[in-house]
């Protein structure tokens, strides 16, 4: 009698020890994970949860958040450095662009600034001051340094002695007794005489003087005076007076009308480089449609409007690209300011001849001014379509893993070789994710919504948006979390084998404090069914073995989760293969 020959079912110890990180895509490498909620490199080549982060004080009504020798962030109108509190009046609305300047931080757009290092020394960069409508207003020539010039002849006299002065055709002359000849006056300048005038303002600093007119019959002397009125240099000040440069030829007086004023142009994205501000503005201003970038007087952050021919001037410049600026950062020393599809990088000059290089690329995204950083000497940021790298060349997309799904307003911060970002899907919910810069490993955490990072003290920290807290997000400062529950979700796994297959058991090696739950999913249908369930509180290296009753499938899908400390070493699975029917 003959009897039916079985063949032996075939079957495959799969073992994976090595676990990248996060891959959004259809089709993925084993160890890879399709989803994944509170996970980290950390402890790489192991899959890990996350560290418990530390959880702060709630700053109230939070508007930015910067480190320099310590955390310093804005709440409502204040500013508050290592904990002490300094009232500037901030107003504006939205989240604040602190930049820093040596030991000053400026805040933007409010135009306000700080001394970190002596907290009573702070105030507006702006400086205006108007005569009062019955306050008298003089106009004197005077040298440089205000030194009047006095008794001023209109007329040639007839017997010059030595140092007599002559205004000849609106040149102001001297005669020398010892030659017999006028020789003209190479300092000329005008003294500005009014109660108070120069108490809001320095020598050198670059103001606008409006409202001069002469009240008399002259026609010369009305268009003299109209021509003060623009933007000068002072050249010397008391409490009562400026100097500026300028020529008259004859010295006057009016009622009020005078208004003096220190103006920094509005800006939308502001940096610091090489000792100088750098700022950038698209729109229409005053009335005229402007496409600029600025820089500020060298170690001036008070003076945009410095233009005395020398290499410490302020400087301004117009660009051709088209669209409005979507942020600015300072890159290997050159102030680069982004467009979504354009960067402008700014050649500092010692002499102030500063060069603008014009770049088609992939900029940063509109929203998204707050996900440049820098990390590991390379410069990240959100793009339109992706997250990019930019090494001083041209920019490349690092963010392949995260799938199709298209984020926006992104906030991101660096610390200790990761870039970490919160971006907003398309359906409104936020992801927190962690780009390790070294492995080249996307891992995604939570929800978190931060208004700004800051790294300080090996740690990055940042103000959650909906509580106003302040958060460390490795722990090392504030109180712990309770334990953080984390999920693990694998992309579809046996796809690449055609035959049908059953998965017969699992062996998992980990390091467990807490609990954790395996799911299975078969042929991408139907709800997760639990396999096994672990608890374990010692912490110590364990190998789970997990029954699984035997289910024919054509591919399957497995999620880890739990709550606590985990490490998972290694995972076997092991398949035994069928038919193709």
């Amino acid at each position: 009698m003959l009897l039916p020959t079985l063949k032996e079912t075939s079957t495959k110890r799969l073992v994976t020890s090595k676990f990248g990180g996060y891959d959004h895509r259809l089709r993925i490498e084993d160890g890879q994970w399709w989803d994944m909620h509170n996970l980290t490199s950390d402890h790489w080549p192991m899959l890990a949860s996350r560290p418990a982060r530390g959880i702060g004080e709630a700053i109230p009504s939070p508007g930015g958040l910067t480190a320099k020798d310590c955390l310093i962030w804005v709440s409502g109108g204040s500013v508050v450095v290592n904990g002490k509190a300094v009232d500037l009046q901030l107003t504006e609305d939205g989240p604040k662009q602190l930049v820093s300047m040596g030991a000053f931080l400026v805040i933007w757009p409010d135009k306000k600034y700080l001394n970190t290092g002596d907290l009573t020394d702070f105030g507006p960069l702006e400086a205006d001051y108007q005569a009062g409508e019955d306050a008298e207003v003089q106009f004197r020539l005077c040298d440089a340094e205000g030194t009047e010039y006095q008794n001023v002849q209109t007329q040639r006299p007839e017997t010059p002695q030595t140092g007599d002065l002559w205004m000849e055709e609106h040149q102001l002359k001297k005669y020398d007794d010892a030659t017999g000849t006028w020789t003209a006056v190479p300092d000329v300048y005008v003294k500005i005489l009014c109660a108070g005038i120069g108490q809001a303002f320095d020598t050198w600093d670059g103001v606008e003087l409006t409202g001069i007119a002469y009240s008399g019959d002259s026609e010369t002397l009305t268009a003299q005076y109209a021509q003060l009125n623009a933007t000068k240099v002072i050249t010397a000040k008391g409490d009562d007076y400026l100097v500026v440069v300028g020529i008259v030829d004859r010295n006057a007086s009016q009622t009020g009308g005078l208004r003096v004023r220190r103006r920094v142009p509005d800006m939308d994205y502001v940096c610091q480089a090489q000792n100088r501000l750098w700022g950038c503005k698209y729109g229409v201003v005053g009335g005229k449609p402007v496409n600029e970038l600025y820089c500020c007087k060298l170690g001036d952050f008070k003076n945009w409007n410095c233009f005395m021919g020398i290499s410490t001037d302020s400087w301004a410049a117009s660009v051709g690209s088209d669209g409005a600026f979507t942020g600015a950062v300072t890159y290997q020393g050159y102030p680069t300011f982004f467009k979504e599809e354009r960067m402008h990088r700014v050649a500092v000059s010692a002499s102030g001849a500063h060069q603008v290089t014009d770049m088609a690329v992939r900029g940063v995204q509109k929203g998204s001014w707050r996900s440049l950083c820098v990390v590991n000497e390379v410069l990240y940021y959100k793009g339109r379509t992706e997250v990019c790298a930019y090494d001083g060349s041209v920019p490349c997309a690092i963010s392949a893993q995260l799938g199709d799904r298209r984020y926006s307003e992104a906030v991101a911060g660096g610390a200790d070789g990761k870039y970490t970002i919160s971006m907003k899907d398309t359906e409104g919910a936020y992801h927190l994710f962690s780009y390790d810069t070294a492995r080249g490993l996307w891992h995604r955490e939570d929800d978190f919504r931060p208004l700004m990072f800051a790294a300080c003290d090996d740690d990055l920290f940042a103000i959650e948006e909906s509580t106003g807290r302040l958060v460390a997000m490795c722990g090392t400062q504030g109180t712990p979390e309770d334990r953080v529950e984390w999920e693990a979700v694998s992309g579809i796994q046996a796809y690449e084998y055609p035959d049908r297959k059953y998965l017969g058991r699992m062996d998992l090696r980990v390091q467990l404090q807490g609990e954790m739950t395996l799911y299975v999913r078969y042929d991408s249908a139907g709800a997760w069914q639990r396999m096994s369930r672990v608890c374990w509180e010692k912490g110590a290296t364990r190998t789970f073995a997990v029954p699984v009753i035997p289910r024919r499938c054509d591919h399957f899908q497995l999620k880890l989760a739990g709550r606590g400390e985990m490490r998972l070493f290694a995972m076997a699975k092991i398949l035994e293969m069928g038919s193709d029917l």
